[in-house]
């Protein structure tokens, strides 16, 4: 069974941090491009990072572009993303995805 579990969202004020986790069991992680998604209250899916099977290459959102950095561990099975100078339009559900896989997502709400 392919699993895709998030972690480490919830409330920040605008300008925090917070770092994403998706530790991902039943495929082979590291022969595998991820990225991850989001879905915005009331909103459709939006795309926000790519990484490379082997971590080499990646790509974002022009919208998060100097403040997230996607990255992955794969001695580890793990996906990350570190959100930095986060606003208010940043909140949503974060969802780690490998096609045609994704995980339930972890909420990020970003207010003062």
């Amino acid at each position: 069974e392919v699993q895709l579990v998030e972690s480490g969202g919830g409330l920040v004020q605008p300008g925090g941090s917070l770092r994403l986790s998706c530790v991902v069991s039943g495929v082979t992680f590291s022969s595998r491009a991820m990225s991850w998604v989001r879905q915005a209250p009331g909103k459709g899916l939006e795309w926000v990072s790519n990484i490379s099977s082997g971590g080499g290459s990646t790509s974002y959102v022009d919208s998060v572009k100097g403040r997230f950095t996607i990255s992955r561990d794969n001695a580890k099975n793990t996906l990350y993303l570190q959100m930095s100078n986060l606003k208010p339009e940043d909140t949503a559900v974060y969802y780690c995805r490998s096609r045609p896989y994704r995980g339930q997502g972890t909420q990020v709400t970003v207010s003062s």
